[in-house]
């Protein structure tokens, strides 16, 4: 079992910045793709980003390539999301999730864990 515990959401103006958080417990050694969802109101869950442990390998939605990064700290059990020049249609509840499938994936259902999320609002 893996444990993800999200954090680091908030409410910013359009052109700010946000860092999510998100601490991984359990059978860490067994995840290979780990990514950032995220679901606005009434839409799908879409995926954010991907990174592959080991290679960081990394996947971005077109959406918010250049603005946002994903990035890995394996000594921490963490994974982070730097959100910068966020804008209003970026809000939304953020989920991390890990995968234990050896392949690189950035589909949703191919993600076996999930966290509670975090919210983000973006006002402009």
């Amino acid at each position: 079992q893996v444990q993800l515990v999200e954090s680091g959401g908030g409410s910013v103006q359009a052109g700010g910045s946000l860092r999510l958080s998100c601490a991984t417990y359990g059978y860490t050694s067994e995840t290979y793709s780990m990514g950032w969802f995220r679901q606005a109101p009434g839409k799908e869950r879409e995926g954010v980003a991907v990174i592959y442990t080991g290679s960081r390998k990394t996947w971005y939605a077109d959406s918010v390539k250049g603005r946002f990064t994903i990035s890995q700290d394996n000594a921490k059990n963490t994974l982070y999301l730097q959100m910068n020049n966020l804008k209003p249609e970026d809000t939304a509840m953020y989920y991390c999730a890990a995968s234990f499938r050896r392949n690189f994936v950035v589909v949703a259902a191919d993600f076996d864990f999930w966290g509670q999320g975090t919210k983000v609002t973006v006002s402009s």
